[in-house]
């Protein structure tokens, strides 16, 4: 995978959640300093220890889970490792996209970096060199319950078996391995458990998502201010100092941005004093976006911070001289399953009001504007149906709002028996981000259409230039055409990430 991005060095300094997107998703190169190194080699010299004495310690000396309390010896300890991955890489579904894959790999790489794990740096180091030459492991999307199974799938690769992407193929992990240099690892004593253990795969993908969030976030205030404009909202609600009575960040930030966006415009000039206030679902833009930008800041400090935790069990303390082998949770997902309901709940809000403004675009009852936003129709449906699907989507994301930490089972004979469902929780968070992504794109292709009827008046210094960016792309609606296309392009816009430069204050 080519790099677009500054090198990441793990180990010296904490691991923000923008460096884990610039490695899974724009092929940044990865490294660890040598501190983490060192304390990658105090972890193992522990395990060595530990085994080297024959002392009882979960997961290096015994059995898994509800078998935590049998005693393994000698060539059984390698063999736990080896056995494990491949009875935990049980996963079914969708394989995760590439990037999702790597997010996953990266978070793991972060936590080893910890220097309390126990694995043997080669492991590590053929992670490592899997992520940097761009060989993805193929990984079932279901079947976790905040981890296990797909990293059980990243895991299996290093050992040769499985299949991979590599170079825009899809190929058996042995023949890739051996394309970049690579034996299949010879694993030992806690190695399998420390490569599906911890919240890596939860956290990887949550943090691969406040990319998404962040940037639709942006374009809601974008969209929102064209809809604003082109049903001639009333100013007077995103004023500075009343917007300062109810002092919420997020809140103020969206005022700006809406103020910033509509500067200049002659539309909204000439509708002053046209009606005494607009609907809640236009004047109560910075409110709405706000609150969603406000959950966005604190689930992101959520995701970060574990993101830099060490979170597999056991956790190995002190030195090869004193130390201390601690079996406990860190393994549960907890905070990052609440964070990416949250998200998820916020996107949902994102989604909703969207919704509600694009549907009052095409509504001649209340737009001021040709019905469904074409000029002859009756002849021509115009825009009408896209807001079905509008509406569809939003209803799939209030589905998709549902808490899933606080659905719970039992695994493990009893062992393991409260679940974050971080997983499934981060998993859910990336279908909303793309369903908002799909209103987003209709509520932008609407605002622009409904601008084409007003463009004898000068638009916002903003909303123009995202009318005129959207034209560059798509172009004006003067009959009934094939549409899904134009969502297509209006879609692709907002996943451009340089597309939003210049729009926002």
């Amino acid at each position: 995978m080519p790099s677009l991005s500054s090198p990441v060095t793990l180990g010296d300094t904490p691991l923000g959640w923008r460096d884990l997107v610039a490695v899974a998703r724009d092929g940044a190169p990865l490294a660890l300093s040598p501190a983490a190194w060192a304390r990658i080699a105090n972890a193992r010299a522990i395990v060595d220890c530990i085994v080297a004495r024959g002392e009882r310690a979960y997961g290096i000396s015994t059995g898994l889970g509800a078998l935590s309390n049998v005693l393994l010896h000698g060539e059984q300890l390698a063999q736990l490792s080896h056995n494990t991955l491949l009875s935990h890489a049980c996963g079914v579904g969708p394989l995760l996209s590439e990037a999702q894959t790597r997010a996953i790999m990266c978070a793991a790489l972060a936590n080893y970096a910890q220097g309390y794990s126990g694995l043997q740096r080669s492991v590590v180091e053929a992670l490592l060199a899997l992520l940097n030459q761009g060989v993805t492991p193929c990984v079932p999307s279901q079947g976790s319950v905040g981890y296990l199974t797909h990293m059980a799938h990243i895991g299996v690769a290093l050992l040769g078996v499985g299949e991979v992407r590599w170079q825009g193929r899809v190929l058996p992990a042995a023949e890739a391995l051996a394309a970049i240099g690579l034996q299949p690892l010879v694993l030992g004593a806690k190695d399998g458990l420390s490569l599906v253990n911890g919240t890596p795969c939860m956290t990887g993908l949550a943090a691969l998502a406040l990319a998404d969030v962040e940037r639709l976030a942006d374009w809601a205030d974008v969209i929102g201010a064209m809809s604003f404009e082109a049903l001639r909202g009333q100013m007077d609600a995103f004023d500075a100092e009343i917007l300062a009575l109810k002092p919420h960040p997020g809140m103020q930030q969206v005022g700006r941005n809406l103020r910033s966006l509509l500067d200049g415009s002659e539309v909204i000039a000439s509708s002053r004093g046209l009606r005494t206030q607009d609907a809640l679902s236009i004047r109560s833009m910075p409110q709405i976006h706000g609150a969603c930008r406000d959950q966005i800041a604190h689930a992101a400090r959520q995701i970060e911070t574990e993101l830099n935790s060490a979170t597999d069990n056991p956790l190995l303390l002190g030195t090869p001289q004193t130390y201390r082998v601690l079996s406990q949770a860190n393994p549960h997902g907890e905070s990052v399953a609440m964070a990416a309901d949250l998200l998820r709940i916020a996107v949902a809000e994102l989604g909703g009001v969207a919704e509600r403004r694009l549907d009052r675009l095409v509504n001649p009852h209340v737009s001021g504007l040709p019905a469904f936003l074409v000029a002859e129709p009756g002849v021509n449906s115009g825009l009408m149906i896209t807001q079905y699907t509008a509406a569809s989507l939003a209803g799939e994301n209030r589905r998709l709002a549902q808490p899933a930490v606080v659905d719970n089972f039992v695994t493990s004979g009893g062992q393991e028996d409260h679940l974050s469902l971080g997983t499934i929780a981060a998993l859910d968070l990336h279908k909303s981000l793309e369903n908002l992504t799909q209103i987003l794109a209709i509520e932008y292709l609407l605002a622009a259409q409904a601008f084409e009827f007003l463009k004898d008046q000068r638009f916002g210094a903003g909303t123009g230039q995202a009318w005129r960016l959207l034209r560059q792309h798509v172009p004006a609606f003067d009959a009934d055409r094939f549409l899904a296309p134009d969502i297509t392009q209006a879609a692709a816009v907002l996943r451009d990430p340089v597309a939003l430069k210049g729009l926002l204050p």
